[in-house]
């Protein structure tokens, strides 16, 4: 997918990437499971129960966005999230502007949940985070 050059021009790009990154349903529940605190991929595969190479290249992915860092244990590799509170107030205010907005990207026929699979995830907050 091409960037439109008026988004590249307008100094979005880098914002529009980074939605980019965000916008996977399972980097997205990657994400909020590292909220809870540092993880390996077969811990994130068991809570996610997600297959191990859907983890790893999401967190792939979000380390090379700058978004995860990882550390090696012995033989297993910890993963981290890179700026918590603020991947944190992130998603804590596209929750408020999803409730200020009645949830309208939910009907929106390009975006909504008809356009792409959101595996029945509307809120973005989890309880535990």
């Amino acid at each position: 997918m091409t960037m439109n050059r008026e988004v590249a021009r307008s100094g979005l790009a880098p914002a529009t990437l980074l939605f980019r990154a965000l916008g996977d349903p399972n980097r997205l529940l990657i994400l909020q499971h590292l909220l809870s605190g540092e993880h390996t991929v077969r811990e994130l595969t068991e809570h996610l129960r997600l297959a191990q190479s859907t983890v790893s290249a999401h967190l792939a992915c979000l380390h090379d966005c700058g978004l995860v860092s990882s550390q090696p244990r012995g033989r297993s590799t910890i993963w981290s999230l890179t700026a918590e509170s603020d991947l944190l107030a992130l998603l804590a205010a596209a929750e408020r502007l999803l409730e200020a907005t009645g949830y309208a990207v939910v009907l929106c026929p390009t975006c909504g949940a008809n356009a792409h699979d959101v595996r029945g995830e509307l809120s973005l907050v989890s309880a535990e985070g």
